[in-house]
């Protein structure tokens, strides 16, 4: 429950969109396709940060997570495939890669 009673819900609920010819659907549920999800991107990001002893996690270094995220997805992207599987092998290093660069080029890494 939200602080003025309401109950937390999806702006649109995906049977929906999809029903009104929603494109492609992304939600944290895993009964859908594309499910977005802490697990693709908080190892990765804490794993670059701390290797790098990043002083702060930075907007561009969340900019360059989500790049390595979805430049993980095998293959072509589809409508039903956005972003990679968790258990993608490698993905926590790639982000950690590219959260390294970024903190670099940002001035907040040791």
């Amino acid at each position: 429950m939200c602080s003025s009673g309401c109950r937390a819900a999806p702006e649109i609920n995906p049977v929906d969109a999809l029903r009104f010819g929603a494109a492609v659907v992304a939600t944290g549920r895993s009964d859908f396709a594309n499910q977005i999800n802490n697990v693709l991107a908080f190892p990765g990001i804490f794993l670059g940060a701390l290797d790098c002893g990043a002083s702060r996690i930075t907007e561009g270094m969340k900019v360059a997570a989500a790049g390595a995220i979805c430049a993980a997805v095998p293959g072509r992207a589809t409508a039903d495939r956005i972003v990679p599987d968790p258990f993608t092998p490698g993905l926590a290093e790639m982000v950690a890669t590219a959260v390294m660069a970024a903190a670099r080029a940002e001035g907040v890494a040791e």
